[in-house]
């Protein structure tokens, strides 16, 4: 089915309320992005992936082909994307070398002129170290301003900014993105996470890569998307970072280990209900922004995930919903042709209450 109909029942229920982004500035395709997320919110969920036009089982690079698509005919209504490898490369090599960049541009662009949702995060590497993001060597007090690393930072901010300010679809628009910076810190195994910098410093790092990006750099497409790892069911942990609303534009939660079983699924819905609840009254969009089960381990994981979420009252109200990538056979969260989970997928794909990327029309333009 095609929305239209729920975005302008959509507008009637936004038509009080107000509507306050984190960029005031924001471009009518961003500020279309984020009421349409709010427009959804209780009456479906769309259903993403990462890197899902850019690989999958067998394959790659090839023209208009997701795994996902492959078993459903339709490809996801959201796709998820990575800074890490072109900001490195736009940083070391020349203009001509960009060949990480190229190709992601095209292909966000391709998700864009498709009508649906991108979303970058960024497993940014250690500045202090130079290794990736697992090296959990302290560096965020670096990276603040004063910081002995924060011109290298600013540095790798600048490439960002120009790397999503040259992001345009085929109606010459800025494409609008979810950007995702330092997610999971409630965890360990980031450098941004909670073991490694004070409450106060990842608030700081947060507002000033906002400012930087959204004063400084004069980026207008950007939603913000803040997005804790598991909580496990205990709101002030969510909140302990959170920057503020004026920082935030939209409530993630990365949760894959509470996902994995039945047993964990309860757990998981009550955080979910919690942040859908707070969201709700800052009318804020929320959404589960990571999850999955590796290798999909039980075939009918994606339809319980769903009956979960679907049954609570609060929990039902995210907006979309992005289980990881499809590397290989050993890694892999969205089932391929001939795996065991297929069936049980093509049934999530059949409810209703999920939305792909065929049951959406230019999530960009809001119709009122």
């Amino acid at each position: 089915m095609i929305l239209s109909c729920i975005f302008s029942c959509g507008s009637l229920a936004l038509k009080h309320r107000t509507i306050s982004l984190t960029d005031r500035g924001a471009d009518e395709e961003t500020k279309a992005l984020y009421k349409n997320l709010l427009a959804i919110s209780g009456k479906g969920i769309l259903f993403g992936q990462q890197d899902a036009l850019y690989y999958g089982i067998g394959w790659q690079g090839e023209k208009d082909r997701s795994d996902v698509k492959s078993v459903t005919g339709s490809h996801p209504a959201v796709f998820g994307w990575d800074l890490q490898k072109i900001v490195i490369e736009m940083l070391e090599k020349p203009e001509a070398e960009w060949k990480e960049t190229t190709a992601l541009r095209h292909l966000i662009k391709e998700a864009y002129d498709k009508g649906g949702v991108n979303t970058l995060s960024w497993h940014m590497q250690n500045f202090v170290t130079g290794e990736s993001f697992y090296d959990t060597t302290r560096c965020v007090p670096s990276i603040l301003p004063r910081g002995r690393k924060h011109e290298d930072y600013n540095k790798a901010l600048d490439q960002a900014a120009e790397f999503i300010r040259s992001l345009k679809g085929s109606d010459g628009a800025h494409i609008p993105i979810i950007f995702r910076p330092f997610h999971e810190h409630t965890g360990n195994w980031f450098w941004w996470g909670k073991p490694h910098c004070t409450v106060s410093e990842y608030k700081e790092l947060w507002r000033y890569t906002v400012h930087y990006l959204r004063d400084k750099k004069q980026l207008h497409n950007i939603l913000y998307a803040y997005s804790p790892d598991r909580i496990g069911g205990k709101f002030e942990e969510y909140m302990e970072r959170y920057p503020g609303d004026g920082y935030v534009d939209i409530l993630g939660f990365d949760n894959y280990w509470e996902f994995k079983d039945r047993a964990s699924f309860p757990l998981a819905v009550k955080s979910l209900a919690l942040i859908c609840r707070y969201a709700r009254s800052k009318n804020k969009p929320a959404a589960l922004t990571e999850t999955g089960l590796e290798k999909i381990t039980d075939k009918n994981w994606f339809t319980e995930v769903l009956n979960s979420i679907k049954a609570d009252k609060d929990a039902r109200y995210i907006s979309y919903m992005m289980v990881w990538r499809n590397a290989h056979t050993g890694h892999f969260y969205a089932p391929y042709p001939g795996h065991q989970s297929e069936a049980d997928f093509i049934k999530f794909y059949n409810d209703p209450y999920t939305l792909f990327l065929t049951d959406i029309s230019e999530f960009h333009k809001y119709k009122r």
